[in-house]
């Protein structure tokens, strides 16, 4: 097909170099190295002649640049007869049928071949991939990339009951209630109107039952405590200011009523608690005290003359900080303060203190102070409590663990004080199970949006090819997939956690509060993290507030704070873990150590096997027992040579608090490790289970990614310990870039039934 507008001054033999001539004039590419390719390249053919060669140098000189239109002439012809050819990978056969269409030019096949081959190396020489400048002219251009799409190849619906379990009915209750136009977000730039838009929700939910659900029957509820966590992780999908303030009422203030308090506490506060007609907080952490509870310096003094106590800041680093429900709304508190009985300390325990009275006026001795805005949460008006000997009688004790007599003798049914303090917390681990759930639904928000966007927003493609959405970058599925696909080990390991608090033995309890802990950290720094993830991978878009992720980032960030420190916390998770250790050699006998060794040796032996720590077989990579086994080596590793460092440190005469603190670090990954094992663990059953289910291949697909994701993250640990080598981590690397490359089709309907309302999302990128 011939198309000529203006002469081209080219030689006929010269339009074999047309293409090659638009390329490197068009992206500036002819300077003096090309130049001098050019000229070595036209002294030794011999298929153009002294004209031709003198022609097609005064083409690529510098003073002679074609123009603008002139180029664009150059790209109609060529691009024209690229159309007609059908897979041209080379610019030499584009250029030597150019010749022929344009100039009707002959040459023989042996010539041809001479030519193409010449002409290869010219643009070898030039660093032109010829296969990708060919898509420069031709209009349509699919690639494996352009081509990779959505599809759904299960039942989204399927999988949202298998998520939603036992609890889809209480569930859907939430949704259905959350997708009323009460609930329509509001302004959060007022800080009084946006506190009494929440407190307005919250009333809502007291008034559909949801505030009471945890409370026994007879003081108002169902006695449905697994009811109340997924109350909260439901209400999650919504304003997060709603649901802390949802958790300090009901959860906080109504369950240390009913934990460490007794039936004459449960009958006079519960019912109204659960209505919200008793707004109250929470009163533990102090200014100069927060994970340390041991050390709060409130007291509370006894009174035998007229059966009071006294609660009393001694100074302002002792005032209750950071206390929601205080700056506003709340009536009373449970105040956690140390007990003096005759100038003698006897631990900390919990009063019922008032703050205010009917009509919201402050009480005498009763000093709030707003805490004013913050970085989230702006809808939970919390404040510093002082109390300046406050009287309160001596029924306000919550004294389920510990008791004062009418003359002042103190009482318990627990002799150790040390037992007595952490049974007394103890009681109060559901807030840790709360926050996670809640931090794991405010990451699923944002990974929804983050996917969906991800899924219609086109940036760049291929030359001659259209825009293509950005999820289909191998990076861009790099940033989400991982964390979609811890997010769902969190949310079967959730599930485990829940089910064992609902079930718990006495024996346990330390176990159970270990791993309430540890998750509660992993999945608060997760959703942080993720979050962080979601607003880059949104770019300017993910910026706006009205695609939420500012408000799921902003609400989020404390919950790494929230009950404990995240960083403490997985010490305690790790000092657990060691003290089971030490339980596991107090109880060995002779069979039992010889069983140990075995044990380690044949792990060792195993693990360690040259072919096991090099092999990279798609079918070892993708086995979930080598996963397994990859991770509970880590954590037995880490928990032996923790032990015996601590040891270590000790038998050299160390003060064991200074060995601990020594440790620290190996003491968190530790924790870390512990953590990692029990999602892995959780998520392996979740696809067992699942067999036969229509999602099962794609769930087991992301229990893949998060193992070896997880295995990836921490490469360099298992090739300092020779339980891997290069190879391997090598062939790891590349099975998670293949995974999250799979999983890109399968991300939206994944998302998908997570089954967030609309409503509750909120973000027109969502949507688009």
């Amino acid at each position: 097909m011939q198309t000529s507008i203006i002469p081209l001054q080219l030689n006929e033999r010269n339009y074999f170099f047309l293409p090659i001539l638009y390329i490197v004039w068009s992206d500036t590419l002819l300077g003096d190295r090309e130049r001098k390719i050019f000229h070595q390249f036209v002294d030794r053919i011999s298929w153009l002649d002294d004209a031709d060669k003198e022609n097609l140098l005064e083409r690529i000189a510098s003073n002679n640049p074609p123009q603008r239109d002139e180029i664009e002439q150059w790209h109609q012809i060529i691009h024209a007869t690229a159309s007609d050819i059908k897979e041209p990978e080379r610019l030499s056969v584009l250029g030597i049928t150019l010749a022929k269409d344009q100039t009707g030019l002959n040459i023989s096949a042996e010539e041809k071949d001479q030519i193409q081959k010449d002409l290869e190396v010219l643009e070898q020489d030039l660093g032109i991939i010829g296969k990708s400048a060919i898509y420069l002219f031709k209009k349509v251009h699919p690639t494996i990339t352009t081509t990779h799409q959505t599809a759904v190849d299960f039942d989204i619906q399927e999988l949202t009951a298998y998520l939603d379990g036992n609890q889809a009915a209480t569930i859907k209750k939430v949704k259905d209630l959350l997708q009323r136009p009460e609930f329509d977000y509001v302004d959060p730039g007022n800080l009084k109107n946006y506190r009494n838009q929440v407190l307005a929700w919250c009333q809502l939910i007291a008034d559909a039952g949801f505030g009471s659900i945890a409370y026994p029957e007879e003081n108002g509820g169902k006695g449905d405590m697994e009811a109340y966590f997924t109350v909260m992780e439901t209400l999650s999908y919504h304003d997060l200011s709603m649901v802390i303030k949802f958790g300090v009422q009901f959860g906080l203030w109504g369950m240390s009523i009913l934990s460490l308090g007794t039936g004459s506490h449960h009958a006079k506060y519960l019912p109204k608690i659960g209505t919200l007609e008793l707004p109250g907080c929470f009163a533990m952490t102090e200014t100069n005290h927060g994970s340390n509870v041991k050390g709060i310096e409130t007291m509370a003094s006894y009174q035998a003359v007229d059966k009071t106590f006294i609660i009393h800041t001694p100074h302002s680093l002792a005032r209750k900080e950071y206390i929601g429900n205080a700056a506003m709304h709340g009536k009373m508190a449970t105040v956690f303060a140390k007990l003096v009985l005759n100038d003698k300390d006897y631990g900390v325990c919990a009063f019922v203190v008032p703050l205010r009275d009917d009509e919201g006026n402050t009480l005498p001795g009763i000093t709030i102070t707003d805490c004013g805005r913050k970085m989230g949460l702006n809808g939970v008006d919390n404040g510093l409590i002082a109390f300046d000997h406050v009287v309160i009688p001596k029924e306000n004790m919550l004294n389920r663990f510990s008791d004062v007599t009418e003359e002042g003798k103190f009482e318990t049914p627990i002799a150790s004080d040390n037992k007595r303090f952490f049974t007394m917390l103890g009681t109060l681990v559901g807030g840790r199970i709360g926050i996670p759930r809640s931090a794991l639904s405010a990451c699923k928000s944002g990974l929804t949006i983050a996917i969906r966007y991800g899924d219609t927003r086109r940036q760049f493609g291929p030359e001659g090819g259209e825009e293509v959405p950005i999820l289909n970058y191998r990076m861009h599925q790099r940033r989400l997939m991982p964390l979609l696909a811890k997010t769902y080990a969190g949310h079967f390991a959730m599930q485990y956690m829940t089910n064992r608090f609902m079930n718990r033995k006495e024996e346990e309890m330390q176990e159970i509060e270990a791993l309430a802990a540890g998750l509660k950290a992993t999945l608060t720094w997760h959703t942080t993290a993720s979050l962080q993830e979601c607003r880059e991978a949104c770019g300017g878009k993910g910026y706006l507030s009205e695609n939420r992720i500012d408000a799921l980032k902003n609400d989020t960030d404390v919950y790494t704070t929230f009950e404990g420190d995240n960083t403490v916390l997985m010490q305690l998770v790790a000092k657990t873990r060691l003290g089971a250790y030490r339980a596991q050699f107090e109880n060995m006998n002779l069979v039992t150590i010889f069983n140990y060794v075995a044990s380690r040796t044949k792990t060792s032996i195993t693990e360690k096997n040259p072919l096991i720590v090099r092999n990279v077989d798609e079918g070892h990579l993708l086995d979930s027992s080598f996963h397994l086994s990859a991770l509970e080596y880590r954590e037995k590793d880490l928990v032996d040579s923790a032990a015996k460092r601590i040891k270590r440190l000790i038998d050299e005469g160390m003060d064991p608090f200074d060995a601990f603190n020594v440790c620290q670090h190996h003491l968190v990954s530790v924790g870390k490790a512990y953590i990692d094992r029990i999602m892995l663990e959780q998520f392996v059953f979740a696809v067992q289970a699942s067999e036969g289910k229509s999602f099962s291949k794609v769930l087991k697909k992301l229990c893949d990614l998060y193992a070896l994701s997880n295995i990836e993250e921490n490469k360099g640990w298992y090739l300092e310990q020779g339980y891997l080598e290069g190879v391997k981590t090598k062939g790891i690397r590349k099975m998670v870039n293949q995974l999250c490359w799979e999983i890109r089709k399968d991300a939206v309907p994944l998302v998908s039934a997570f089954d967030i309302p609309d409503s509750c999302l909120s973000a027109p990128i969502a949507f688009t």
